[in-house]
């Protein structure tokens, strides 16, 4: 057996992404999964409750910067 390296597992792992076709990573765009969750219950549950942290989390950075 040939002595593992990390240039030969470069290769391997090279080898290994052209054979199930890994591409680069795209950039993140939150335009693409707009619509794609039905409305529900529980959907309306999880954006309350997003809107709450998110109120929270205002809240204390408004105090934060009234201490300084």
């Amino acid at each position: 057996m040939d002595e593992v390296t990390l240039e030969s597992l470069a290769k391997r792992v090279e080898a290994l992404e052209r054979a199930i076709g890994v591409r680069p990573a795209r950039a993140k765009d939150w335009r693409r999964v707009v619509g794609s969750f039905g409305d529900s219950e529980f959907s309306r549950k999880v954006d309350a409750e997003g809107q709450a942290i998110r109120e929270a989390e205002r809240e204390e950075a408004r105090r934060s910067e009234q201490g300084e």
